[in-house]
């Protein structure tokens, strides 16, 4: 029997984001296209019994769980010094940038094989929004993985270029996309959650912190012009980041009160409810190495304004309305235009509804799942 072992800690993490649903959701879909005669097995840091009950439920069908009996911080710190003692040799896919990169003979020992995925550049291009700690362990692991990996895995064809320009991985690269979550579908009591949410009848809206590169500010900005025709913003995501929040900014721009709200984190169900509902789904990043909200947002019939980020625009293709950034000072008035465009024109939003909804249908997790599969095999 031979074994793909997937670090899977991601999704035990407090706030487990768009990395620990795309480690749930991956290693779901390995686990059910194991090629006869293989399995999936777990690696987790040092958790409770809860949590370790927690994979288990998340992932019916992992043949074990390793548990290190390392806590998540000092697993990354001893990974980090090349501290990777595992049990047993084989496959590992690490779903992150946490992995056990190790010195080994890459040509001749196949059946020891490692691959990390790294899902974008933004230690490098925008280390601001890391903490100075996570800035130094991403580029630390990332040189590890220059040097020890057997492969490593990227969401779209835009990191690939962008990481090029860091690290030359030559042919080791690989894209794997991600895609919707299978739990993000509209539920049966739809309209009563929308109730309980006090959904307005239009709004726009988006999804992530106030952190600088994703957007944010320069949408609730937009806001101010005529052009957005006074439709009331939802954020999906915390009130703030560091010492600025939502509401500063919001009165900053001169909104009305209430103008602008945010709904903290919400289930999937809430998500599909708020996200299928809106008039427009505005994604103004500055930097991403995916974009899943978009896809999300398109697989719900949602028109969609994105930013023109190459990583968004390949997943998102012609399906939405692209916004270019340019010079900082007019990015608001642009969003503003694209709002105003869409948010006036029915025939508008109905194309870009089905073009969206056609263009989600592109991506799977088991198309991935079979990809991480060929990949180990190929190696």
């Amino acid at each position: 029997m031979s074994t793909l072992r997937v670090i899977v800690d991601q999704i035990l993490a407090p706030v487990p984001g768009g990395i620990g649903r795309y480690a749930e959701e991956l290693t779901r879909e390995l686990i059910l296209t194991a090629p006869s005669g293989s399995d999936v097995a777990g690696i987790v840091s040092a958790s409770t019994e809860a949590q370790y009950a927690t994979i288990d439920e998340r992932l019916p069908g992992l043949s074990n769980l390793y548990k290190s009996p390392l806590a998540r911080r000092e697993l990354s710190l001893a990974w980090q010094h090349g501290f990777t003692i595992l049990p047993g040799k084989g496959m590992v896919h690490a779903t992150s940038m946490l992995a056990p990169l190790y010195r080994h003979d890459r040509v001749n020992d196949r059946e020891n094989q490692t691959a990390i995925t790294i899902h974008d550049v933004v230690p490098w291009t925008h280390p601001e929004t890391l903490t100075p700690r996570g800035v130094r362990w991403h580029r630390a692991m990332a040189a590890r993985a220059h040097k020890y990996a057997d492969a490593v895995v990227v969401d779209t064809h835009a990191v690939a270029q962008e990481l090029s320009e860091y690290f030359d991985f030559g042919d080791r690269i690989r894209v794997v996309s991600a895609a919707v979550g299978s739990a993000l579908k509209l539920p049966v009591d739809a309209e009563a959650r929308a109730i309980g949410l006090k959904l307005p009848e239009r709004y726009l809206l988006a999804v992530g912190t106030l952190e600088p590169r994703k957007g944010l500010e320069p949408l609730i900005k937009a806001l101010a012009l005529p052009q957005t025709q006074d439709l009331p913003l939802l954020i999906v995501g915390p009130e703030g980041w560091g010492d600025v929040d939502v509401s500063s900014i919001a009165r900053d721009a001169a909104l009305a009160e209430g103008r602008v709200r945010t709904l903290g984190y919400l289930s999937d169900a809430d998500l599909a409810v708020v996200q299928s509902r809106a008039t427009a789904f505005v994604f103004p990043s500055l930097a991403e190495g995916f974009g899943l909200p978009v896809l999300e947002a398109m697989s719900l019939g949602t028109p969609v304004i994105h930013s023109d980020i190459p990583a968004v625009v390949e997943v998102a293709a012609d399906a939405g309305i692209m916004v270019e950034r340019g010079d900082a000072a007019g990015y608001p008035e642009r969003l503003a235009d694209a709002i105003g465009m869409v948010a006036s024109d029915d025939e508008l939003r109905e194309r870009l509804k089905y073009l969206g909804i056609d263009r989600s249908h592109a991506f799977s997790w088991r198309a991935s799942a079979e990809k991480v599969w060929q990949l180990h095999a190929d190696l």
